[in-house]
């Protein structure tokens, strides 16, 4: 593709040369530039990538695409916003990968990487094609590669599109972050489904008001359906959440809500919850059929529903969805037990919002009649206001409520510390800043049938500490734990 075919998509630029050199490839990176290469300067929140433009076509990248002219000898397209135009060049490049396949996003502040892996797991046992990306990784054609954002860049998302087409993908479901949304990663994606788990506080260090994170989440349902003959065109909606109405009203396209409650169009009936299980009707219109989920809880009935729903307008039937369902497994790091043949149970769980948080713990009660131990931190260079908060809850729910360092980042792990201490008022707890002490507190202080739930940082095998990336695994700290006790009591 020549360099005039790449920027078709674009309605005004003005060019440095005339020459229209042949484009192998669109890098956004200088250091992945080569011969043939299409860069892309984007100035991103630390770095500036039109100081690197020089350095790509010393590479060899044929032609820039930039915001300002960069003084290089290859042709440079000058354009008023360069992310919006990488979104469009990538989508050009990679011949609108996403047209010929079912695309589902789901996004929400809670529940989207259980909500599309149980969705995958469907869309497989249905023998289709499938791809996923989001949190823990992007998956396609039994291959698993690293995920460095929930929602990659505009230019990685195309290009991985494309190489699931050429796989023979033909449904891929994704996590979309409302940070994606808002920095215009998934412009250019065309979407068949998009999915609504729920709204609570968080990323408000980013997003600054809830009015502003719901619109950036709204973005996924404004941008559907606006074209009927392009296919199916279909928004999922938790109807229980209060933002509910907000998704709807933003949308074209047709609607289809799922909950608990009444009025629901895909719902579950005559919920009974188990320590082994969860049990329930699900309804979709006037068809029926009785579940029996290993996960348990309240959210998890959520996720299944929406799960459910995204299948069922995907065309999988609800004999499909019984089996795979009833089938699945807990995702890694949400609501995952760790089994040491102890007699007290350990839970590892990513909730770092206080509604994640609230929903666990509050399943955590309704099933066991002994001690609760909950550790908890919160991450540092985010969102405040949830510090308080998320200690109340723990301190609320708990036996004994220990609070710890979750990801300071470039925070003092007490200062953060002392802003969750401030939301506990009249309730005991025990602050243990060496997370990996606090676990083996806990597990030393637990009696048989008692429950430690390890909360925030669940799948994630590191711990961010001034800035440095450090080994640490709540699950494996748990298991060593688990084992030293054991050894000791021998």
């Amino acid at each position: 593709m020549d360099l005039q075919e790449c920027l078709a998509g674009l309605l005004a630029y003005t060019k440095t040369k005339a020459e229209n050199p042949l484009i192998t490839s669109v890098e956004m990176d200088s250091r992945l530039a080569q011969a043939g290469t299409l860069f892309v300067a984007i100035r991103g929140f630390t770095v500036d990538g039109h100081h690197y433009a020089r350095e790509a076509v010393e590479k060899g990248a044929a032609a820039v695409v930039a915001e300002e002219d960069v003084h290089v000898d290859v042709p440079t397209v000058i354009v008023s916003d360069s992310k919006r135009a990488l979104a469009q060049i990538a989508n050009r490049f990679y011949h609108s990968p996403t047209h010929d396949q079912n695309i589902i996003g789901v996004t929400g502040t809670n529940g989207k990487t259980t909500t599309t892996h149980l969705l995958n797991q469907i869309l497989q046992d249905d023998k289709r094609k499938t791809g996923l990306i989001g949190t823990l990784y992007t998956q396609y054609n039994d291959e698993v590669f690293e995920a460095k954002n929930t929602t990659p860049e505009s230019l990685v998302l195309q290009r991985t599109f494309s190489e699931m087409k050429e796989k023979g993908v033909t449904d891929v479901t994704m996590e979309v972050s409302s940070h994606a949304l808002s920095l215009g990663r998934v412009r250019g994606t065309e979407f068949n489904i998009a999915v609504f788990t729920n709204l609570s506080i968080d990323h408000l260090d980013y997003h600054e008001t809830m009015d502003d994170y719901k619109q950036a989440k709204g973005q996924l349902f404004s941008q559907l359906g606006n074209a009927y003959d392009k296919g199916l065109k279909v928004a999922i909606v938790n109807n229980d959440d209060p933002y509910a109405r907000y998704m709807m009203d933003v949308t074209a396209a047709p609607v289809l809500t799922y909950g608990l409650q009444d009025g629901g169009d895909v719902r579950a009936r005559d919920l009974r919850a188990r320590p082994t299980g969860t049990f329930f009707t699900l309804v979709i219109g006037d068809e029926s059929i009785e579940l029996n989920l290993k996960m348990i809880g309240r959210f998890s009935v959520y996720n299944a529903l929406a799960a459910a729903a995204a299948a069922y307008v995907s065309g999988v039937s609800l004999s499909v969805i019984k089996q795979s369902l009833e089938a699945a497994k807990p995702v890694p790091g949400r609501f995952e037990p760790i089994e040491e043949g102890q007699d007290f149970a350990v839970i590892v769980d990513y909730a770092h919002t206080p509604d994640s948080l609230d929903n666990i713990l509050q399943t955590v009660r309704e099933l066991t009649e002994r001690d609760v131990y909950v550790i908890v931190g919160c991450g540092g260079d985010r969102d405040r206001t949830k510090r308080p908060e998320m200690a109340r809850i723990a301190a609320t729910y708990a036996d004994e409520a220990i609070f710890t360092t979750d990801n300071p980042r470039s925070e003092d792990p007490r200062l953060i510390l002392r802003d969750m201490e401030a939301g506990v008022e009249g309730k005991p707890f025990r602050t243990i800043e060496d997370r990996k002490k606090a676990i083996r507190y806990a597990v030393q202080q637990a009696k048989r049938k008692d429950v430690i739930v390890i909360a925030g940082k669940g799948h994630e095998p590191y711990q961010e500490v001034a800035g440095t990336f450090h080994t640490f695994d709540d699950r494996v700290e748990a298991k060593e734990a688990i084992r030293d006790r054991q050894e000791r009591e021998r």
